[in-house]
């Protein structure tokens, strides 16, 4: 079985980069003939994401996951989130708010916190109605980041786990210190009224 998902994965790795040739491609069509094709663009980098969170599915949610911490400043992963999903949420007249009140740096897998800040934010930007915020705070020696939108919030908590509710929960399980273990935490209200998702790391 682990050789045909080994095969898949690497098919799923080959589609994810020929988006982001597509991608380059429109970019440079825009260029050429002066055209704004920003949502298409937006589109097939969404859906490479959804390819990328597939791979880390797979690598998360296989036997032996292991993550590649390092020392990150928190602020600069919030902006570079605030970088790759504001654009696309103000053409949909919602505001992104990035509040971090965490000053030092924190160790954690960047690329898959990156992932998983981008998911949320996109989820959160599905059902604002005006206003999505994103919090990085210090609780307690934990780390707490949180993605708050103003729109209905959950139907039902817990919602029912799909996957990239899976790949948050084990992702943030995987950040480990001491007697720590990270979480995923859902709930409705919060400073915006709306759906609440929150990660918690040590």
């Amino acid at each position: 079985m682990q050789p045909i998902l080994d095969i898949l994965a690497s098919g799923v790795h080959d589609a994810k980069n020929q988006l982001l040739l597509a991608e380059s491609l429109i970019a440079d069509a825009e260029k050429r003939h002066g055209i704004d094709l920003g949502e298409a663009r937006y589109a097939i980098e969404a859906a490479a994401g959804r390819l990328s969170r597939a791979l880390s599915a797979y690598r998360l949610l296989g036997d032996g996951a292991r993550l590649s911490p390092v020392p990150v400043i928190v602020g600069d992963l919030c902006d570079e989130v605030a970088l790759d999903q504001r654009r696309h949420l103000a053409a949909r007249s919602i505001a992104l708010e990035i509040r971090c009140t965490v000053l030092d740096e924190w160790p954690l897998d960047r690329e898959l916190v990156g992932d998983l800040l981008n998911n949320a934010v996109q989820n959160a930007g599905r059902y604002a109605r005006s206003r999505v915020l994103l919090r990085a705070d210090q609780e307690d020696g934990w780390l707490v980041l949180r993605v708050e939108d103003d729109g209905p919030g959950y139907a039902t908590l817990p919602p029912p786990p799909g996957v990239g509710l899976l790949v948050a929960g084990k992702l943030a399980a995987l950040h480990r210190r001491r007697d720590r273990v990270g979480s995923v935490d859902l709930a409705n209200g919060g400073e915006t009224g709306g759906a609440v998702f929150t990660v918690r790391l040590p």
